[in-house]
């Protein structure tokens, strides 16, 4: 079923986490009639009660039309529109779980940043031998999940495989407040969500160390160079990287202790307990992203020491040591 443009739909969110609740919270508020996946009975009916998931979006009241739920078949069975938002190293297994309850002629959006660090690959291409010829898209770009949940304004990119399902898909996604950047370059747009997670924990520990904006601007700026190389090496184009889902995604991320990976590289730099800390997808990509690198032959110097660094193969210390005495060279932006 193909909906018109400003023609209310029904929308299923699988995960109740953070941005799950966001989402949900944004297309409920825009009219849509939306079921929020929740893993378990009780905390579906906790919410449902209170309109709110203080565990994850505390202080946000959710819309009437947001109906909470712990049955797949009674989330995904008339949905128009399925968002995916569970973490990305569960993202294929999930997919599998709910495949049979998703309608043939839905839309199912990716909303999830990260590589699958046991195959190597984005979750579109793990998702889409699961879901079959059902349409795909994923969405990508500089957003807090609390700025969206209460309305404020931000934009995103949402891409597919063609460029007018990239078009619909985007038309579909958008809101008042949530405005979406239609693009065909999954790969880039996959990309640069899952490698600005990488270098906003290499940003957060330069600052939880005490080094100072100066040396986090320096890896931000290096850093990019390095996502563009790495996204041009697994399928991306440069023009992807500049926008919303590389450079400005990666800004945001590197901003502020809002975002999960800076918050964990912070406390890596201060050298505070990691165990307990809110889930940082780029603690579970640095690794493979290194080696998909190191396999196509891509110069990634802060990643790969992010990556020996959760390794416990090189202290903070050292890692910076590393990264200022390697040979000196003319300035590139790739």
């Amino acid at each position: 079923m193909s909906l018109a443009k400003d023609e209310k739909g029904r929308f299923a969110v699988v995960g109740a986490g953070a941005w799950g609740t966001a989402l949900a919270a944004l297309y409920a508020s825009a009219g849509h009639e939306v079921s929020l996946l929740v893993r378990d009975e009780a905390r579906a009916a906790t919410i449902a009660a209170t309109r709110r998931n203080e565990a994850y979006l505390p202080g946000i009241d959710l819309p009437s039309t947001l109906h909470p739920t712990a049955n797949p078949s009674a989330a995904l069975t008339s949905a128009d529109i399925v968002l995916l938002v569970v973490p990305a190293q569960v993202l294929g297994s999930v997919a599998k779980e709910l495949v049979h309850a998703i309608p043939s002629k839905a839309l199912v959006v990716l909303c999830s940043k990260g590589i699958d660090r046991t195959t190597g690959r984005f979750a579109s291409e793990n998702v889409r031998e699961i879901i079959g010829a059902r349409r795909l898209a994923v969405l990508s770009g500089p957003s807090f999940a609390a700025d969206v949940a209460r309305g404020l304004p931000t934009a995103v990119t949402v891409a597919a495989e063609e460029a007018s399902a990239a078009d619909a898909a985007a038309a579909r996604l958008s809101t008042e407040t949530f405005r979406c950047y239609a693009s065909d370059d999954v790969a880039g747009v996959e990309a640069g969500g899952a490698l600005k997670n990488v270098l906003a924990l290499a940003a957060g520990a330069a600052i939880g160390r005490g080094l100072g904006e100066s040396a986090k601007a320096a890896i931000v700026t290096r850093g990019f160079v390095e996502l563009r190389r790495l996204s041009a090496a697994l399928g991306g184009r440069a023009e992807t990287t500049m926008g919303l889902s590389g450079l400005g995604d990666l800004l945001l991320t590197c901003s502020t202790a809002q975002s999960r990976n800076f918050a964990y590289g912070l406390a890596m730099g201060r050298g505070e307990p990691l165990s307990g800390l809110k889930l940082a997808e780029g603690v579970f990509s640095a690794e493979i992203a290194s080696r998909l690198a190191r396999e196509r032959g891509v110069e990634v110097p802060i990643i790969d020491a992010v990556a020996d660094i959760l390794k416990g193969e090189l202290s903070l210390d050292e890692a910076m040591r590393r990264l200022l005495t390697r040979p000196l060279k003319r300035e590139s932006a790739d």
